[in-house]
């Protein structure tokens, strides 16, 4: 059976808001199914993980090679050398610097795709940047996120385009809107599906809500995630898919698109903050059909330990992520069931 087949079996098919009592569409036999997660930090000075990503990733790497395309944020980079933007790794001062052969692994563990538009891009400088990028392009693993790029991936014939947005001059510009949207029809151009990857909003315990207008962390404009999410929608997305605040936020339905605003932090030992909401994490799975309708979907929860995922039993992120999404988004939103399964809100 292939992977598309099992995420059809296994997720309910689901029917549109306001359509209630009418038969659901069949799925298409040819659909996509996408797992994304949350922020991804590595730093060999601070310490790798024991038994290393392998071994960090080993609980859920079942689940992250069950779709057809994985992708991720990776916060620094896989690089040796370079000078750190930090003096010293003290204060609000971060840096993230981990060896390249840590991105076999990564591809080993099933990612396909790591975005690069963030705020610890450059960490290391421009050319640490570029290593990085060489060195997931040499594993097997495609990146996205700079001025301009437009990453195509591939699943059974199916061109997905993905493309990735920060507030940050050497990335894909979240805060000009306008060219937001032209890069975005660009993308529907040469793709059928086009999933946009954003790293935006507060960040910390105290940002779960997805708040209308524009947001700001560390005197830094992050940009008004609601406002840039809906009109890349507008433009062509499928999809939207986010990272940044370090928290879970809440899923968005907007014009029947899906907007996973953050899934928190997935991987960070030592390097990521954690304990209470902060070390709830998922890995969401959403199918979609070539016009970019949501099929199906999961929210899997995960609880980090030490920064490392695990599977938590007791479904804590799944619970926080239906509460967030009836609260920011109380008339368009997907209702997540206490195991994770994904439907539309139904209004009456």
């Amino acid at each position: 059976m292939s992977r598309v087949a099992a995420a059809l079996v296994l997720f309910a098919v689901l029917v549109p808001a306001g359509s209630a009592g009418a038969r659901a569409p069949a799925p298409s036999s040819r659909s996509v199914t996408l797992e994304w997660v949350g922020d991804i930090a590595l730093s060999a000075q601070r310490g790798l993980p024991p038994g290393g990503v392998t071994g960090a990733l080993r609980p859920v790497r079942r689940t992250l090679r069950d779709a057809d395309l994985t992708l991720g944020n990776l916060e620094g980079t896989l690089s040796t050398g370079g000078r750190s933007k930090c003096a010293a790794l003290i204060g609000n001062c971060f840096a993230f610097q981990a060896p390249p052969a840590l991105a076999r692994p990564l591809r080993a563990a099933g990612f396909d795709l790591l975005n690069q538009a963030n705020n610890h891009a450059l960490d290391f400088g421009p050319s640490r940047r570029d290593q990085t990028r060489r060195t997931l392009r040499t594993a097997g693993i495609a990146t996205t996120g700079a001025p301009g790029q437009i990453t195509i991936l591939r699943a059974h014939g199916v061109r997905i385009a993905v493309v990735g947005f920060a507030p940050y001059p050497y990335a894909a510009d979240l805060l000009d809107i306008p060219a937001a949207q032209a890069l975005v029809r660009r993308a529907r151009r040469r793709a059928p599906l086009v999933a946009v990857i954003i790293h935006a909003g507060a960040e910390g315990a105290a940002a779960l809500h997805t708040p209308y207008g524009s947001e700001s962390f560390a005197g830094e404009n992050r940009g008004d995630p609601r406002a840039f999410a809906h009109a890349v929608i507008r433009a062509g997305a499928a999809v939207v898919l986010g990272s940044g605040p370090h928290v879970i936020r809440g899923v968005e339905r907007y014009r029947g698109r899906l907007i996973a605003y953050s899934l928190g932090n997935f991987l960070g030992y030592h390097t990521l903050q954690d304990g209470g909401v902060l070390s709830d994490s998922a890995i969401l799975r959403v199918t979609l059909d070539l016009r970019g309708r949501v099929l199906a979907g999961r929210w899997i929860p995960l609880r980090l330990i030490d920064g490392l995922p695990r599977p938590d039993p007791r479904d804590a992120s799944a619970h926080l992520v239906a509460a967030l999404s009836r609260q920011d988004f109380p008339r368009d939103h997907f209702d997540i069931g206490p195991t994770g399964g994904l439907r539309p809100a139904v209004h009456p």
